[in-house]
Order: structure tokens, then sequence, then C-alpha cells
């Protein structure tokens, strides 16, 4: 018997009713599968998902759909970012409705890639303030964006976090970072108006470094000179601060660090008001975006001898960030409507192609045909032959059968009159 010819790609309409995806995985088994992936190794995920469901994944195959699902909820949180910056559409996004006062904070971590290179994520920290029982001002819920890219990219792709969070309708807002100028940008983007306050670890840790170079280069400091300044900078205007580091420039210019230090901080003078934020109940550190990093990054992509290839950075962090934020549900309806669009869409490209492959065929045939008939003959040749040759179909309907033909022979005897 000869072996059946091999068959192409079908479609069956239940399954786009259904919203079945190519593969052997049901709706359900793909997103808990990728869930499972979005927070601990392929590894454990796939032996996770077997001991629950007694379905057996291979790695490569969790690999591979936690990439692939992770690439559409990217895809979609951009296109939301570049519908969001063209001014002139009017989007309509689903925001929170936005607390009166609001905080938010971002910084820089790096992730391992494969080849022993090392590149930095960015991200964003959303949180609204509120009062605790007590009626301590208190930071809650938390939520983050994050990605790997530039600076200006990351600015501009922020803002489907910062919309949804209606960080610009909120009544106060504060901005804690440490300084750095591409954050300066990134507050410009996202709420100019906000509270600029410069991490106070931070502006701590410059201080002491410059205390550092100053006691190396023979100067003697008292035991708790470093504790009393704090304390003064955090309660008092940093002009004091300020004074001290210009006084050891003074003596000593070859002084880099404090030279370094004293530059940073004077341009800076206006975010170090920590009397003041204090008195308004804003938080003077940024500790919340670096919990934010652990829990949003490193959990998942600095695990021990974990390396990520450029491009599938971002699909992990945009996972991520949606069970972070407890937005797995609504994240996974959209990607799972863009994989039917998706697939609904090759399957409307597959019959085009096949619509016109029949129409160049037919057109190939038509041609052929045209080539090979022979050519018509004149018109008075043609009218000369249909004179002088008869009808036969004329004559044949004009010609009566004979008296003997068995047409007219009857069928049944007739009938004898009684």
């Amino acid at each position: 018997m000869a072996p059946a010819p091999p068959v192409g790609a079908g479609f069956f309409p239940l399954d786009e009713e259904l919203g079945l995806a190519a593969g052997s995985l049901t709706p359900q088994l793909l997103e808990w599968l990728v869930r499972l992936a979005a927070w601990m190794p392929f590894a454990r995920a796939v032996q996770l998902l077997e001991a629950i469901t007694k379905v057996s994944v291979g790695k490569e195959t969790a690999r591979r759909q936690t990439e692939q699902a992770g690439k559409l909820v990217e895809e979609e949180q951009d296109a939301q970012a570049r519908r969001l910056m063209d001014v002139r559409q009017e989007v309509k996004q689903e925001q929170d409705e936005p607390a009166a006062r609001q905080v938010f904070s971002a910084d820089g971590a790096m992730v391992p890639l494969v080849h022993g290179v090392w590149a930095e994520v960015k991200l964003l920290v959303v949180a609204q303030q509120a009062r605790d029982k007590e009626g301590r001002m208190q930071l809650v819920k938390p939520s983050y964006y994050a990605r790997m890219v530039e600076a200006q990219d990351f600015a501009d792709l922020a803002l489907v976090e910062t919309r949804r969070r209606g960080l610009e309708d909120a009544r106060q807002v504060a901005a804690v970072t440490d300084g750095a100028v591409w954050l300066q940008g990134l507050i410009e983007v996202l709420c100019p108006q906000a509270v600029r306050i410069l991490d106070f670890p931070h502006a701590a840790q410059r201080l002491s470094e410059s205390a550092q170079e100053v006691q190396a280069a023979g100067t003697v400091l008292p035991d708790d000179w470093l504790k009393s300044q704090l304390h003064t900078l955090k309660h008092e205007e940093p002009a004091t601060m300020l004074a001290t580091l210009r006084s050891w420039h003074k003596h000593d210019p070859n002084l880099e660090k404090v030279a370094e230090n004293l530059a940073y901080l004077e341009k800076r003078e206006a975010q170090m008001q920590y009397w003041q934020y204090q008195a308004q109940e804003w938080p003077i550190g940024s500790g919340m975006v670096e919990s934010g990093h652990k829990q949003v990054m490193q959990v998942r992509l600095k695990g021990p001898g974990m390396h990520w290839a450029p491009g599938n950075v971002n699909p992990m962090l945009a996972l991520r960030t949606a069970v972070c934020n407890d937005r797995w549900d609504e994240t996974w309806q959209h990607q799972s409507l863009a994989v039917q669009q998706r697939t609904h869409e090759r399957r409307v490209a597959r019959i085009q192609q096949r619509v016109m492959a029949a129409r160049r065929a037919l057109l190939a045939l038509l041609t052929q045909r045209q080539a090979v008939a022979p050519p018509p003959l004149p018109l008075k040749t043609r009218q000369a032959a249909v004179a002088v040759e008869p009808c036969a179909s004329t004559s044949r309907r004009s010609a009566r059968p004979a008296a003997t033909h068995p047409w007219r022979r009857r069928l049944l005897p007739p009938k004898k009159m009684s």
C-alpha cells in the first residue's frame, strides 16, 4: 500500500471559538505553566506543574512558551505607551482611583547576560501614602515597571504605569531618587510638578567619602563627627554640611573626592531640605526601589547560574511586573486576545495566499490555451461557411418518424368494444 500523501495545516472553527492555541496544552495549562515560570526557574516550574496537574511538560517547552507569552505582554505594554505619547490620539486607558498623596522612585540594577556580559535594568516604583492604625504615614500598594532600555526610552515607556496609577492627578507627589541625571529627566517626563528629594543615604554616603579622604590626608576628626553631621543634615538646612565641604576644598583643592562630592551636592541643595520633607511626612529614603529590585528582578533573573539572552530579559520583566503588581488575570486576558488575533491574521493571510496562487494558476492556464489555439478565420469566411452548411439540428427536428418506426407501435393492445 502506498504511503498517504503529506497534509498541510488545517483550520477547525471550534478551535478559534474556544480560544485554543497551537500546541498540546490547553489554555488553562498554558496559563499555569507561564505563571509558575514567572515565579521560579523553568525546571522547577515544570516539576510543580506535573505534581499538581499530572501533566508532564519539558523544560524547553516551558522556556519557549514563557518567552513567547512575555513577548506579547511586552509588545502590548509598549503599544500602550506609544499611544500615550501620541498627543494626537485620545487614549482611554484603565486607571486606578488616584490617591491624594503618591511617591515614586527609580533606579537601575545589573542583570547577568550570556557570555559574561552585564546590563542595567531600570525599575520604577509607584506607591501611595496612607496612615496606619497609629496615625503614621506609610507607603502602601506599590506597583512596578521594569525594562532593560535606554534612559529616555524608559521614561516614555513608564508612562503606562504612572498613568494607570493616576500619578498626574494626585494632589501631592514626591520623587525620591539618588540624584542621577537620567533620573532628573525621568521626573520631568513622568511628573514634573513632583517634590524632588535626594535620597538621604546617598547624600550621607558622599559626606562619608569626603570625610574619609580628609582623614587620610591628615586631618583629625572626632569619632562622632559623621553621626553629628548627619543629624544636622537631617534636621536643619544643608548649608552647614556644604560649608564644611567648601572649607575642606579651600584648604586642599587636590582632594578629588571632596571636590567631586561638593560639586554634586551643591547642585542638589534644594533637594536636601530634609527637615521640611519630614515635617510634610514625605519619605527621605528610596528604600522602596531597593526592595523592588529584589522582588521584581533579582528573585527571578539573578538566580545561581542564570544568564539571559538580551532579547528574553524584557519579556520576563513584563511577566514579573504582572505578577508583582497583582494584575495577572488582566495581563493574561490581553495576552490571550493577542494570540487569538495573531492566529486569525495568519489564517486570513494563508487564505489570501492560496487565492492569489489559484488566480495565478488560472491566468497561466488561460494564457497557455490562448497560445496553442488556432487563429480565428476572417469574418467573411465564417459567414460564407454558415450560409452553405446545412443545419443538422434543424433537419433532425423537421424529420418525422415513419409509420413502421418503433415509436409508433402501441404498447398495449387495443381495447375490445363490448
